[in-house]
C-alpha cells in the first residue's frame, strides 16, 4: 500500500477537513484519508494512487497542497 503526504496550508476548520477528505475519497485507490488540522497534513493511504489526481482532488475541494 503506497503512502502520500501532502502539506495543505489553508486548511483550517473542520469543513475544510471534510471537503479535502471528501474529494480526496473519490480519487481512484484510494483507501483511506487522514486529515490533521494541527499539522495541515493530509495523509493518503492506497494502491496505485496518482499524485496528480490526488492534487487535483484537493483543488476541487478549494485548497492547494505544497
Amino acid at each position: 500500500m503506497d503512502k502520500l503526504t501532502y502539506a495543505v496550508p489553508a486548511m483550517s476548520c473542520d469543513h475544510c477537513e471534510a471537503a479535502v477528505t471528501e474529494e480526496v475519497e473519490q480519487v481512484g485507490g484510494v483507501a483511506a484519508v487522514e486529515v490533521d488540522l494541527a499539522t495541515k497534513r493530509v495523509v493518503v493511504r492506497g494502491d496505485g494512487v496518482s499524485d496528480d489526481a490526488v492534487r487535483a482532488a484537493i483543488r476541487e475541494a478549494g485548497y492547494e497542497a505544497a
